[in-house]
């Protein structure tokens, strides 16, 4: 009892009667009481010297490693209205396999022959296309013969007008002749004049020189009539090449302008050919989109759009489809203070919804339930819900993960980091400080790096 009382009682009282009293004020109980804490102190400064697993922990959800492995919606290209559905939902499709037939609803398309008139249009205007091309090549060849033609009359012309300038120069010649022929019968119709005053020459010998001369001036007169119209022929002839020359430019310049008029209307009937190609390639590559395939082999999640005879938007979702194969990761999402310390590579520790399990964060080797992961990708873009995306896939070192897992199963993780004692992890959570990290140097040795100050 507690004798904090002057008047005491403790005289009075018969203690083999209060067995709880006497084993209360035995010193026995105060000794197993000192054990008990000395004991608990000492397990208390063990396990303070143990090592513990800085760690990271954050929330995911399983996801797949590749995009093309991850669930999709298959979508129509054309609008259309829903004739008929060849799977449900669930079913096990292959690539290429039908999943439903839409018919068309634009009534640019309703033709049932529009393929086969689009063809006839096409064949006309290649044939026009070909036409053109004879065309181009008759005037061609009448180009050519205007050419030829035309060098061979420029080349007569030439000769012509040579034949011209030969026959000025003969002429010429007796021309000058003539002159001189009138010259010496001047000469000798003045002496016999002289001659015949004097008596020495009769008249009939005078009226002779007097016709010799004037025969003489006739033939000098005849010779330059003869002379001037040789020159008109060169003229003539310099006129008739010109002319020539003049002619045949015109002619080949009509038959070029026929051609690249030709050309034209042919590159014109050559672009409506490209037109229509390209068009009936469209209807032909659009009567195949009536067919909505499987683009992977997978299952059947959802219908999107149902019934018979509803019409969809082109772009519009129709179902979603989960590719058969695939491999698994998980999407996790850490804190931007979080991200320096992340690394690839970095091992994980997992644990998925719908699988229990017994975790100890500082200690991942005595954790049940959990499962080995390794980062594979970290984004360097922030997501939508302020924290950033950490791929992570399997570890191969470590046991498999469950064949039940599904994709979008939720998942709670850890990053496993540096180990160290559980007094220092106390100490750092205390002061605030963000756990350490190791990063590995060129030479390959791992260096400690410490995110916290100095004091």
């Amino acid at each position: 009892m507690l004798n904090i009382s002057k008047s005491s009682i403790n005289s009075k009282i018969v203690r083999e009667n209060y067995s709880a009293l006497s084993y209360v004020e035995s010193k026995i109980s105060g000794k197993v009481f000192l054990r008990l804490i000395l004991s608990l102190s000492a397990i208390g400064v063990i396990l303070l010297l143990l090592p513990w697993t800085q760690n990271i922990r954050a929330k995911g959800h399983v996801t797949t490693l590749r995009p093309d492995q991850r669930p999709q919606t298959i979508h129509s290209v054309i609008a259309g209205r829903i004739e008929k559905w060849h799977v449900k939902e669930g079913d096990f499709v292959n690539k290429g396999d039908t999943i439903l037939f839409i018919s068309e609803i634009k009534d640019a398309y309703f033709d049932p022959k529009l393929l086969e008139r689009t063809n006839d249009q096409l064949k006309a205007k290649e044939m026009s296309v070909n036409s053109y091309m004879e065309k181009v090549k008759a005037l061609d060849n009448q180009i050519d013969a205007l050419v030829q033609t035309s060098s061979l009359k420029l080349q007569q012309a030439k000769n012509k007008l040579r034949q011209a300038e030969l026959k000025v120069q003969s002429d010429s010649i007796a021309f000058k002749a003539a002159v001189i022929d009138f010259e010496i019968a001047q000469k000798q119709f003045d002496r016999f004049e002289n001659l015949q005053k004097q008596g020495l020459k009769s008249l009939t010998d005078l009226e002779n020189k007097k016709l010799k001369l004037r025969k003489s001036e006739s033939e000098m007169i005849g010779k330059e009539n003869k002379l001037l119209a040789s020159v008109n022929e060169v003229i003539n002839a310099q006129v008739e090449m010109t002319s020539i020359t003049a002619q045949y430019r015109d002619d080949i310049a009509k038959a070029e302008s026929n051609k690249f008029t030709a050309l034209s209307s042919m590159y014109d009937a050559e672009a409506v050919v490209t037109k229509l190609q390209n068009q009936y390639m469209n209807y032909s590559i659009r009567t195949g989109m009536y067919y909505i395939t499987a683009p992977q082999t997978g299952y059947v999640t959802k219908a999107i759009q149902s019934g018979i005879g509803e019409t969809i938007k082109d772009g519009a979702s129709i179902v979603s489809i989960m590719p058969a194969r695939y491999d698994l990761a998980v999407a996790m999402y850490v804190k931007p203070i979080d991200l320096p310390l992340i690394r690839k590579g970095q091992k994980t520790r997992i644990q998925f919804d719908g699988w229990p399990a017994i975790v100890f964060s500082g200690w991942p080797n005595t954790s049940y339930g959990t499962y080995g992961g390794e980062v594979f990708a970290v984004d360097n873009f922030i997501s939508d819900n302020g924290l950033y995306r950490i791929l992570v896939k399997p570890d191969s070192e470590d046991h498999l993960w469950p064949d039940a897992l599904r994709v979008g199963a939720g998942t709670m993780n850890m990053l496993l980091l540096k180990d160290v004692p559980i007094w220092y992890e106390l100490w750092r959570q205390v002061n605030g400080f963000p756990p350490d990290y190791y990063e590995a140097e060129a030479t390959g040795v791992v260096k400690n790096k410490s995110k916290k100050g100095k004091k």
